[in-house]
């Protein structure tokens, strides 16, 4: 195994691992609420409005963990097959980076700018990557 698809599959493992950071965080913001009484199962079985907002920001920010990072999965495993290299590997770690700024505003402040600004960069690089993965695939096409 290369170095590059080495630090590929590291910048997927830290997508992962960030997931499960919100959602330890999702837990740790909304289980006392539950376990205090503060806040009624049957209020919240369908519906998120009762939470507070700290648990709201929680909830936001791990449910779009299943929205980008899920294409960045799914393109880092074709890179992969395609035999991705440096810059598949630049890609993927700036996009784990701005999946991580994104994630860390959520859950604090929750500057609506700053985290789409942070959003618009996954998405440029997320766009790159697919590009990138394109461009292999039409050289791999023209080999055969």
């Amino acid at each position: 195994m290369s170095l590059a698809t080495l630090l590929i599959l590291l910048a997927l493992w830290t997508q992962g691992a960030l997931t499960l950071a919100l959602l330890v965080i999702l837990g740790r913001r909304r289980l006392p609420l539950v376990m205090e009484k503060k806040i009624a199962v049957r209020d919240i079985a369908l519906d998120t409005g009762p939470w507070p907002e700290d648990a709201q920001k929680a909830s936001n920010a791990f449910d779009n963990q299943f929205q980008l990072p899920v294409l960045f999965a799914i393109g880092i495993a074709i890179a992969i097959y395609l035999g991705a290299g440096w810059p598949e590997a630049v890609l993927a770690w700036v996009f784990v980076l701005s999946r991580i700024v994104h994630a860390a505003i959520h859950v604090t402040t929750n500057h609506v700018y700053r985290r789409f600004s942070a959003y618009v960069v996954g998405f440029g690089v997320l766009t790159a990557l697919w590009i990138a993965i394109l461009v292999r695939l039409v050289l791999v096409f023209q080999t055969v």
